[in-house]
Parts: C-alpha cells; structure tokens; sequence
C-alpha cells in the first residue's frame, strides 16, 4: 500500500519525510490508458510531481489543495498534480509534441527559458472574495548546473518562500512514485526583534548539512524498490530517529458530474448545439481519472432553460 513515513532527528533541528506511492500511482497510470498512455518521460515527471505535491502536502499540513503545475514552451504544455488535506492525490498532463525517449525536464519544458512552476494554495472552506494563493517561479534550480529534474526546482522554491534549506530526492517508475524531503525546522520566535531569522539560517545549520548529505547518497535504484525501514536505516543507521505512525496517501479525483455541467454552460448554448448537431451528443472527459461524461439534447435543453440553478464549481483543467 502507499505510505508517508514522518520522522525527526532527536537532538537536531531537522525533520524528514518519505513518500512511496504504489496501488495508487499504478491506479494513476491505469485510468489514463483509456485516452491515451503519457510517454515515458512525462509519466516519470507525473509520478515526481505527485510524491512532490504529497509530500509538500503534508509538510504544510494545508487544509484545502496543494496544486502543483509546471509549464512551458516544450512539448510539455502542462503538467499537475494535485494533492489535498487527507493525502488524496491526482496527477495529468497536457502534450501537444513529440517528446523523446531521453527527455528531461529541459526538453520537455523548458526549451527556450520560458518554463514556469506555480504552487497554488486553494482552502477548502474558501471565504467570499477570497482567492487561493499561487507563488511562481521561473523553472531553474541551482545554477552551478544544468536543470535536470523537478527536485531541483522545489528546493529553489522552497529555499525562497520559506527561506528554509530543503533537500528533495525524486523517483518514479511505472510501479512507484517515490521521494524523500529532509528540511531544516524553522526558528522559534523568528519574527521576534532581534531574534534571529530563518533567512539568516540559511547553509549554516551543521545538523542539515550532515543529514542532507547523507541523503544526498540515495541512488534512484535504491528509493523505488527499498522499503522504508531499509532506506531510513542505510541512511541515516548512526542518527537517532524518531519515526510517527506512517500515513496513507490515496488517488482520488474531484471530478463531478455537476462540475463538468458547470464548465458546458460556460460554454455557451450557441456552441453546445453546434457540437450536438456535428456529434448527436457532447462527451466530456476527465484528464485526471478518464472518467466520461455523456450528454444528449435533452441534457443540453434542461442546462440551459432559463431560471434553472446552475450547479456550482468549475473544473480543475479545461
């Protein structure tokens, strides 16, 4: 089964997660081949982004969903994954080109500098007039080398938004999805005066540094098919580790049909009878679960009859 193990380290001031999604990547994986398997390369950025978004989830412990998109000017237009409150995660792609066999996160995304990452905090109890908040930052990461994977742009965005050192270590095949975050615990009383900040922190904790370090020597290999016990221990067998209870992550999707209603009368009923007269009927697929949305002239006919309530909500990807 998926699981997210918690720890700390006693006596540092470091915490640590690892995430290993199993049956519920594979569901991922089994329910877009009905519109169409991703390629290889973008069905390991999918399962990075959904450790990633699991992890960082959980780290924040939001309540309301946790949308991380990454796009750009590559074959790769778009690509999400959405992880909420009770470690229900989705995950899609939109590709429009070639992508090869090879491809790293530079080709697929980021050909001529114009890729971006966004990371959206949306509450789930929303109040009125409250919009969700959404960082963005350009897809680079540490520019002593080239940008390779999407670990490297996480830990730049976390190392600016919350001015916390973080070292992420991504995989993902098609049986597992699979990462391990190690952060430096923010300071008590940071925002006191005179009390020294978070910022000022930054590469100088001995503690991360060390624990980073040894995480650092975990190959890809070894974090899809260890277990957690056997990776936590040829990690980190000298520090002492306090572990928690580990947790379940699961895929779920938000999709609805009263969700895709809303999105066909954005539509318009001109355009929705031009579509019924071409098709004899619209469907409506789900990119995130593949599920299938059906609707004739009389489906078409009661959406759009004047007075009746509109259902509520909007897709997540149009």
């Amino acid at each position: 089964m998926s699981e997210l193990h918690k720890f700390l380290f006693e006596g540092l001031p470091v915490r640590g997660m690892l995430v290993r999604l199993t049956d519920s990547w594979k569901t991922v994986l089994k329910r877009r081949e009905g519109i169409g398997a991703f390629p290889q390369p973008v069905r390991e950025l999918l399962g990075e982004m959904a450790a990633a978004s699991t992890l960082m989830q959980a780290n924040i412990k939001f309540n309301g969903s946790l949308i991380l998109q990454v796009f750009g000017d590559g074959p790769v237009k778009l690509a999400v994954a959405e992880s909420r409150s009770d470690l229900s995660f989705r995950a899609t792609a939109k590709v429009v080109g070639e992508v090869p066999a090879d491809a790293r996160l530079e080709a697929m995304l980021n050909l001529h500098g114009k890729g971006r990452c966004a990371i959206t905090l949306d509450p789930q109890d929303r109040l009125p007039g409250q919009q969700p908040y959404q960082g963005v930052v350009p897809l680079h990461g540490d520019q002593r080398e080239p940008l390779q994977a999407v670990s490297q742009v996480l830990e730049h965005y976390m190392l600016q938004s919350e001015q916390l050192d973080t070292r992420l270590i991504l995989a993902a095949n098609d049986e597992m999805a699979a990462g391990l975050l190690i952060q430096r615990l923010p300071v008590e009383g940071s925002g006191n005066l005179g009390a020294t900040s978070n910022e000022d922190l930054i590469g100088l904790s001995e503690g991360f540094n060390r624990i980073a370090h040894l995480a650092a020597t975990l190959t890809r290999e070894e974090l899809l098919t260890l277990d957690a016990d056997t990776v936590l221990r040829r990690l980190f067998w000298e520090e002492p580790v306090v572990r928690y209870e580990p947790l379940r992550p699961h895929f779920a999707c938000s999709c609805s049909r009263d969700r895709v209603r809303a999105m066909l009368g954005g539509l318009g009923r001109e355009e929705a009878d031009d579509i019924l007269a071409e098709r004899g009927n619209i469907e409506i697929g789900c990119e995130f679960c593949g599920l299938q949305y059906h609707f004739d002239a009389v489906d078409v006919g009661e959406l759009f009859t004047p007075g009746r309530d509109q259902p509520p909500g909007s897709p997540a990807l149009q």
